[in-house]
């Protein structure tokens, strides 16, 4: 399946470590009556991810709350030890950006945003992207055709929902 929109998102869970320990997320219980913005990049702690990805949702969460959006997540393929801590040192956690570890890439690979670079060890890694989704239904897709975050920063896809 290659990501299109008007796509229904597949179910999956993911785990992530809370407060109490291991615990997963429902991807279906958290779209389900909601609409959120959800981007996915190569990988936490990144230069691009880390300098320029991330921060671009944590500067534009108001404005997506303006437009009706209820929930931002970031998903990576990566363990969710490294999410959490990517969480907390970026500021994402404080923004309130949900951090999803889609730590065997099945996600990834469903929606068909995996790629590999292994010039830089990256195997099964996703694609740079981002997406609005309203009731588990994908409303506007952006993919970054080329290296770098030109179309999938949050401003980017701000400007899509006008």
């Amino acid at each position: 399946m290659t990501l299109n929109v008007g796509d229904k998102l597949p179910e999956a869970t993911f785990p992530m470590m809370g407060a109490e320990g291991p615990g997963t997320i429902a991807l279906a219980e958290k779209l389900a009556g909601r609409k959120v913005v959800i981007f996915g990049l190569p990988g936490a702690f990144s230069r691009t991810c880390d300098a320029a990805h991330m921060p671009s949702f944590i500067r534009t969460k108001d404005d997506f709350a303006a437009k009706g959006v209820d929930e931002i997540m970031c998903l990576s393929v990566n363990d969710p030890f490294v999410m959490k801590a990517w969480g907390a040192s970026t500021g994402a956690d404080d923004a309130g950006i949900t951090m999803l570890a889609d730590a065997d890439g099945g996600f990834t690979k469903a929606v068909g945003m995996d790629f590999d670079a292994g010039v830089v060890g990256f195997y099964g890694r996703s694609k740079r992207y981002a997406m609005v989704v309203d009731d588990g239904v994908v409303t506007h897709l952006n993919i970054e055709p080329e290296q770098g975050c030109t179309i999938s920063g949050g401003e980017a896809l701000l400007d899509t929902m006008s």
